[in-house]
């Protein structure tokens, strides 16, 4: 069944290029039924394909699968090759599962738009996009997808294009990206020319073999770092991520819970081997970058009033901490909190889009409150996902979370710190908006009269085809954890740790080994600092946001977002624009001046020339005369003297 893994793009593909050919003859709710279907039948293709994986040795769980010789060009020899393993196969049930019910959310969510086909249209595209960026068996393969996605995330972003809001944001997601992107494409050069290949074979064969240097593997690391930092929204380049939220909600769930951003982490995973001989430096430089990140996306989310913002400073956090495992050779803990995250935040995601839509369409948290009366399904499935994010047991954030955070004490006590502050305030800003949203005193008004609602105008509860997927992701957000629960309370390790032991062959040669530390021998401490952490800021912000026992403290630098995001746009409107502009003056006057000044100068050297072009029988014989001369002049007298 292995060798059938070319069907799970190839369905997202076919649904791209039907709605393609015949969306227009689909009428509203066929279209998102039917790009639905083809994301569920490729989740199927890929359960079938992890039990057919799962039912072989550990050695032989890697299969890959060439569909044709791509780029056969000298020694650059690239295939259209996908490769079927733990990491791939894990990526794709839960990318296809979730993604597969943000579908179906959809097509709730987006009734009545004049678009609607074309949003499954670019969703779809989406799909297949993410797809191939995981299956892929070699760089390239992988930056197909890692460029299709960004296309996708512009299409998406910005398809409420006639608001300038949206189509700006779009523009900026996809220009940020490409900063990111160029770190990829060096990355895949210096593989090529130091390995031969950009096959994840060759590259990470040669690291476990020892042939590939530290100062080469530092480099490729760093570089896919950058990347990763764009393409995951991490410092510096997170900035498109929060404008991202002007696209419809079912694409803020897609891109920023199990799609996207996930793809910076799962490719720094996916070359293990590289970071691991790398310089030391440079895995604890990625862990840095995840925990500042984490830190800072933290505290913004603290003072933000627009009930998606919270959730995209919240996700640009927790995908810092997934960096963060990475940097400290935590990779299973990397890949068990990207699946849990995808749960709980397609949840908040969804569940927010359910808050809008019964909402009528407004955002601002201010203008809520106690709308757990009127959208009781909403709220209680919004609860679930507040409690697994904000890690309280036995949900499934606190187990990935805080295996986290015992590799990261193992490695770096300020990383620590960095970390456990990191989720005192994620409980907090997440009970300051469950409060704001679904408790208290109403504070909704009628958007049109601008009076306190009475009458015809009230919050209510979404159909059914969008709160059966809330219902779904709240059953996951609750139980996710079950796939790797740690061996803390006495439970046999061999019957809990399923994600470690699948994932063992990929991860085998990176993974860090704690045991004996400090952090180990004292985990059961560190599971009650973090339970507290939870509790103490679930705590606070019910003391402040509900019984109002305290004042908020919402600092206008969070809720400006430090002005990282103003600093960049007034240095690129002003130094920036003139240093682009000297380049482009550079670019004009040099470059093109030197390519100018050549063909310039052949075009005077060949008018000069043709004039000697006369027609005349004596001249050319005068020329070959006075050639024969200086010729018999060389071999006679010159060479006769030497």
């Amino acid at each position: 069944m292995a060798d059938l893994v070319w069907l799970i793009p190839a369905f997202p593909l076919f649904g791209f290029l039907t709605l393609l050919l015949l969306g227009r003859r689909f009428s509203e709710p066929l279209a998102g039924y039917f790009a639905t279907a083809m994301v569920f039948v490729s989740w199927i293709v890929a359960v079938a394909v992890y039990f057919d994986l799962v039912a072989k040795p550990e050695e032989e769980r890697s299969v890959t699968v060439t569909l044709f010789s791509w780029l056969p060009v000298g020694d650059l020899q690239i295939d259209m090759a996908f490769l079927a393993d733990p990491l791939s196969i894990t990526m794709c049930l839960f990318v296809l599962g979730i993604g597969g019910l943000i579908h179906l959310f959809a097509v709730g969510y987006m009734h009545g738009d004049p678009k609607f086909s074309k949003f499954f249209l670019y969703l779809s595209l989406f799909i297949f996009s993410m797809t191939l960026l995981v299956l892929g068996e070699n760089l390239l393969v992988t930056f197909l997808g890692w460029e299709g996605v960004g296309t996708c995330s512009y299409l998406l972003i910005s398809f409420w294009h006639t608001r300038e809001s949206a189509a700006t944001a779009g523009k900026k997601a996809f220009i940020t990206n490409r900063v990111g992107d160029f770190g990829v494409m060096l990355a895949m050069f210096l593989a090529f020319e130091s390995v031969g290949s950009v096959s994840y074979s060759a590259l990470n064969g040669s690291a476990v073999a020892g042939t590939l240097s530290a100062a080469t593997a530092s480099a490729i690391a760093m570089l896919l770092l950058l990347g990763a930092t764009g393409k995951s929204a991490q410092l510096p380049l997170y900035v498109w991520l929060p404008d991202a939220m002007e696209g419809p909600t079912p694409v803020s769930a897609l891109i920023h819970a199990a799609t996207m951003v996930t793809g910076g982490v799962f490719l720094l995973v996916r070359i293990n081997p590289v970071i691991t001989v790398a310089a030391d430096w440079v895995p604890m430089s990625i862990a840095w970058v995840g925990g500042i990140t984490a830190l800072f996306a933290a505290t913004i989310a603290v003072a933000q009033n627009d009930i998606k913002k919270v959730l995209a400073y919240s996700t640009v956090s927790q995908i810092g901490f997934m960096m963060l495992a990475v940097g400290t050779g935590a990779y299973v803990a990397a890949i068990f909190h990207m699946i849990t995250h995808a749960m709980f935040k397609a949840l908040l995601f969804l569940g927010s889009g359910s808050v809008i839509h019964g909402m009528h369409d407004e955002q601002d948290m201010r203008k809520m409150g106690a709308l757990r009366k009127f959208m009781p399904i909403t709220a209680a499935t919004f609860i679930v996902g507040w409690l697994a994010i904000a890690g309280v047991p036995p949900f499934s954030g606190f187990f990935s979370k805080d295996e986290i955070l015992l590799f990261t004490l193992a490695e770096s006590v300020p990383l620590y710190v960095i970390g456990i502050t990191t989720a005192l305030l994620t409980a907090f800003y997440m009970t300051r908006q469950v409060m704001m949203v679904f408790f208290g005193e109403a504070r909704w008004k009628d958007p049109a009269e601008g009076q306190e609602a009475h009458g015809d105008f009230k919050p209510h509860e979404s159909p059914a085809i969008m709160w059966f997927p809330l219902v779904v992701l709240a059953g996951l957000a609750a139980i996710g954890g079950i796939i790797n629960l740690p061996g803390l309370f006495g439970i046999p390790s061999g019957g809990t740790h399923r994600l470690e032991e699948w994932l063992h062959p990929v991860i085998a040669f990176g993974e860090a080994d704690i045991k004996g530390t400090f952090a180990y021998d004292n985990k059961y401490v560190l599971v009650a600092i973090a339970v507290a952490c939870a509790v103490g800021g679930i705590a606070l912000g019910w003391l402040v946001y509900l019984k109002n026992r305290l004042k908020p403290i919402e600092p206008v630098v969070f809720a400006r977002g430090w002005y990282y995001d103003t600093a960049i746009s007034w240095f690129m409107g002003n130094p920036g624009r003139e240093v682009a502009q000297g380049v482009a003056d550079f670019d004009a006057n040099v470059v093109d001046g030197a390519v100018r000044g050549v063909a310039t100068a052949v075009r005077a050297t060949a008018s000069e020339t043709r004039k000697a072009q006369t027609g005349y029988v004596r001249q050319y014989a005068a020329v070959v005369g006075v050639g024969v001369v200086l010729l018999l002049t060389w071999f006679v007298v010159i060479r006769g003297i030497l």
